[in-house]
């Protein structure tokens, strides 16, 4: 091989490396996970309650694709309440384990909750035996948090009894969040006069752009078309792709955000409204 084609492959190699090595950085840029302002928090006394997926399967349960939680739309918030000195639980529609999205915990989706949670025992513990809905009084709670993802999709919509609990815990002005499909946690709710808690709200959730621009129309109930058709006032951002879209809602105690994007924000939100209360 003459050198300067060696030179050169060498050169094409170590910029492709350049390129991986920066990939989360250049992801970050475009809006990926945006960097977001953590507050210092004395919460001590206090309890979260985080509540994500058991459904495990995008599509055909035989044959489809491996999905759950979306990583950092739980992780995310778990730690902010954690480091805030909150108590925080997990719990599920079922009950016992609660599936990942695969790809949302690894690279260079991953976010420092993330990496954080996977060398984190207690906090896999939590995950792998999160608590039953039926069996938790929502209104023990400060703070009600629901996470998102693809599974989401499959479960916590169609929950009565999440929807009665969560009613529970608004009659109380329990401070109630979600990111992404998470907000299909509120679709079952009721106001205290008995119309549906997401009718006349400003709110948020993934985009009907979003899902189709991921391609997971398959999914049985979709965040926006679904709170549109509650009569919530849907409102969100809009990107080149969504997925690089953030956005954040709150109408009363209820703080919602658009998508995984989101987070950090939501719970933020969620924690300086506790702090003022207090």
């Amino acid at each position: 091989m003459k050198k300067g084609y060696l030179w050169g492959g060498l050169g094409v190699a170590g910029a492709i490396l350049l390129v991986l090595a920066l990939l989360p950085q250049i992801l970050a840029t475009i809006g990926l996970h945006p960097a977001y302002e953590r507050g210092e928090f004395n919460l001590t006394g206090k309890k979260a309650l985080i509540i994500a997926t058991n459904h495990d399967t995008l599509g055909d349960p035989e044959d489809g694709v491996a999905t759950g939680v979306f990583g950092s739309e739980l992780t995310i918030a778990y730690y902010d309440f954690l480091d805030a000195g909150m108590t925080v639980d997990i719990a599920s529609i079922q009950g016992g384990g609660i599936p990942f999205e695969p790809v949302s915990l690894r690279w260079p989706l991953a976010t420092h909750a993330d990496r954080r949670y996977l060398n984190d025992p207690a906090a896999q513990s939590k995950t792998a035996n999160s608590l039953k809905i039926d069996d938790i009084d929502f209104r023990d709670y400060e703070i009600i948090w629901l996470a998102g993802g693809w599974g989401a999709a499959y479960d916590l919509g169609f929950s009565e009894v999440l929807g009665t609990k969560i009613s529970e815990a608004h009659a109380e002005d329990v401070l109630l969040g979600s990111v992404c499909h998470g907000a299909l946690g509120f679709l079952m709710a009721t106001d205290v006069d008995g119309s549906p808690l997401v009718e006349g709200r400003t709110m948020t959730a993934v985009t009907d752009k979003q899902v189709e621009e991921l391609g997971i129309g398959i999914t049985p109930q979709h965040p926006e078309t679904e709170l549109r058709r509650l009569g919530a006032n849907f409102v969100s951002a809009t990107a080149f792709r969504d997925f690089f879209a953030t956005y954040l809602a709150v109408d009363g105690n209820i703080v919602t955000g658009q998508n995984q994007n989101s987070s950090g924000e939501t719970a933020q939100t969620l924690l300086r409204m506790l702090d003022e209360r207090d």
